[in-house]
This record gives C-alpha cells, sequence and structure tokens, in this order.
C-alpha cells in the first residue's frame, strides 16, 4: 500500500512585493495566518502566477524563508520547475 505524503487542503501562498522585492515579512504573515487557521500544508512559489516572473534567486530566498517559518508545523510544497536543454 502506498503511503500517503499529503493529506487535506493545502493553500497556495502568493509571494507579496513590494516594488521590485519579496516581501517577507508579509509572507510571513499570510504563513501565520494559514498555519493558526489549520490549513494542512503550504505550498510556496506555485500556482499563484507570480513564481513564473521571479528569477531564480528569489524563489531560492522565498522557499528558503518560507522553509524557516513554517518550521515543521504543516508540510511545505515547493513550486520548482527544471530547464531539460
Amino acid at each position: 500500500m502506498k503511503k500517503i505524503l499529503f493529506k487535506g487542503c493545502g493553500t497556495a501562498i502568493v509571494t507579496p512585493f513590494k516594488g521590485d522585492e519579496v516581501n517577507f515579512e508579509e509572507l510571513g504573515k499570510l504563513i501565520d495566518f494559514q498555519i493558526q487557521n489549520n490549513i494542512d500544508s503550504i505550498i510556496i512559489c506555485g500556482t499563484t502566477g507570480e513564481s513564473a516572473t521571479m528569477t531564480l534567486e528569489e524563489k531560492k530566498r522565498t522557499i528558503e524563508f518560507a522553509k524557516s517559518k513554517v518550521n515543521n508545523r504543516v508540510p511545505l510544497i515547493a513550486g520548482t520547475r527544471f530547464k531539460l536543454y
């Protein structure tokens, strides 16, 4: 039997910006709000649209921040993509 990795409801968190930079203070508030309201997992740099316009460095910093902020309280799912050429 397969082990279920994720269950319940996961929120795809938007990446807030202030000017041309990720607003980590607001991102932290969004993550905490979701966890405080019993979300089952957090999805970062995923399907909310802005990840397609973020640089690789912005994505790395955002995922690292989210990992630290979530701090194993819920599963964290990070959106990634690979260049295959």
